[in-house]
């Protein structure tokens, strides 16, 4: 499996935050929701998102943004409107000077505005990612893509926008799935477009020499891989693979392993009646001891403290 497909099939929607906004001019929109990823979808009229550490991007109906990081971001009718209103935590609107605003904005089941018949809509989604495998291989993507809609060739905006004000049984599982496949299809044309700026792993899966590596270390994460043997492999020097992984993925080869052992070590600690001895071996430690050793060596906690606390704040959160 390479790497891209490792990333799409890691996140997961669960009971996703969802609005269908309608919207009229003059409006704006920080979204300080604090997810990992957001998703602003435009079905009309033409809006602009702006980064607090980047330049105005316009977007266009059939249009998709996604905003990486738990930074702010503000969605406008212009790059030049002030914010009139936060979305915060659980889609709570206020006022920049902290008053809510949740009832005068709320239209109906996951409907959402100023106007009920504004001519901008939008769909906004906050995606909470679970999974460290999921963060590890999102960490490489940009803080904002930008995906126009004669790349994307797809209905699925559409068929969420219709889908998310209605009131079915299992509405929620549908919804949550829908914006699952919409991100893939969202990361796979922004990943296959040309021109698209990529960095760490996503640059290096097209290289013709770590690519394979890559694919090596994600499929075999047991194996007690070496630079010699996958210099070997690919039919490059110790030396030139060292320092060519290094350049295009950010990290030595071994270093990058660890890292990603400890993060595939990580989610499995988390699935039911699995015992660390067992997680140990199927990512190449020895022992849960010697598991454990890296483990706090590299995070500061043991693989039972990781647990507790993911136990923790899953209780917290759910």
């Amino acid at each position: 499996m390479d790497a891209l497909s490792r990333l799409l099939d890691g996140p997961r929607g669960r009971d996703a935050y969802l609005l269908r906004a309608s919207l009229s001019a003059p409006w704006s929109i920080r979204l300080a929701d604090e997810s990992p990823l957001g998703l602003v979808a435009v079905i009309s009229g033409t809006v602009w998102f702006t980064p607090d550490a980047g330049d105005p991007v316009e977007a266009r109906a059939g249009d998709v943004l996604i905003a990486r990081g738990t930074e702010p971001v503000t969605v406008a009718d212009t790059p030049h409107t002030p914010p009139d209103v936060i979305i915060r935590p659980g889609m709570r609107s206020i006022t920049p000077t902290g008053e809510d605003r949740t009832a005068d904005l709320d239209l109906g089941l996951r409907r959402w505005g100023n106007d009920p018949d504004g001519s901008t809509r939008l769909l906004l989604g906050c995606y909470q990612l679970r999974g460290e495998l999921s963060h590890r291989l999102l960490a490489a993507l940009p803080p904002v893509i930008h995906v126009p809609a004669n790349a994307l060739d797809s209905p699925l905006v559409d068929v969420l926008g219709d889908e998310i004000v209605k009131d079915e049984p299992g509405q929620g599982a549908v919804l949550d799935r829908l914006f699952d496949v919409l991100l893939v299809a969202v990361l796979r044309a922004w990943h296959t477009r040309p021109g698209s700026a990529r960095v760490g792993w996503y640059a290096a899966q097209r290289d013709a020499v770590i690519g394979p590596v890559l694919t090596l270390l994600h499929d075999e994460p047991a194996h007690p891989w070496t630079v010699a043997e996958l210099a070997e492999r690919v039919a490059l020097s110790r030396a030139a693979l060292a320092r060519r992984f290094a350049d295009l993925v950010g990290d030595p080869p071994m270093a990058y392993l660890t890292g990603w052992r400890l993060a595939v070590a990580a989610d499995r600690l988390l699935e039911p009646n699995t015992t660390i001895e067992a997680v140990a071996r199927e990512v190449g430690y020895s022992s849960a001891f010697a598991l454990s050793a890296a483990f706090k060596r590299e995070r500061g906690i043991s693989p039972t403290e990781h647990r507790t606390r993911s136990a923790s704040s899953g209780s917290r959160t759910g």
